[in-house]
């Protein structure tokens, strides 16, 4: 019993550490270190949409040669890393120039966000993959008018109730980090659209 009850004390001393360390190093990220924070997520999960896509085609896909293409997924992480430094900044410059959370704000910031960053987004985006895959402007230009749209189209889909809880609920500093979490889905479908032959 009194060993029990010492390995049950040990346990909840160790969660408590495990915890407490969590919250110290959670707070950190996400104030100290937050740029750095942003960045790291929207690389990752950038590179992982784009795996989970170059997975399902391999499995469903007409080519039974088709394998992973390790530069696609680094080309696709890169967006990540220009995406996460853009949409930190954006959070931020958005939260100072509309401040608040009546219905009135989160509508003003959801309509911006739609309107004109989303666009400007997709846009770099195209831009970005451009430049890793060394296409001329003239490529990438016609690339947008092809597939842009696509997108776009999406984007009103999912991102407005996704942001309408990010704008009223979330503080600016877990902004990145809910808009990545959303985006895996998304990140799947923008690979799917880049590299779409069709």
């Amino acid at each position: 019993m009194i060993a029990k009850s010492f390995a049950l004390s040990l346990v909840r001393l160790k969660w408590s550490a495990i915890i407490k360390t969590s919250k110290v190093a959670g707070k950190t990220l996400f104030s100290k270190y937050l740029l750095i924070t942003n960045v790291t997520i929207s690389t990752s999960l950038s590179g992982i949409g784009d795996t989970l896509q170059q997975q399902y085609e391999i499995l469903t896909g007409d080519n039974p040669n088709q394998t992973w293409n390790k530069k696609r997924t680094i080309d696709m992480s890169a967006t990540g890393t220009v995406v996460g430094v853009i949409c930190h900044f954006w959070y931020n410059w958005l939260d100072k120039r509309l401040p608040g959370k009546t219905f009135k704000i989160v509508m003003k910031k959801l309509l911006v966000d739609q309107v004109i960053f989303s666009p400007f987004l997709i846009a770099v985006f195209f831009g970005t993959v451009g430049v890793l895959e060394q296409m001329s402007t003239t490529e990438v230009l016609e690339e947008i008018k092809a597939k842009a749209w696509r997108l776009y189209a999406a984007e009103w889909v999912v991102w407005p109730p996704a942001q309408l809880i990010n704008f009223y609920l979330l503080p600016t500093r877990f902004r990145v980090l809910y808009d990545n979490t959303i985006s895996l889905g998304y990140d799947v479908y923008t690979s799917y659209v880049k590299h779409d032959k069709t």
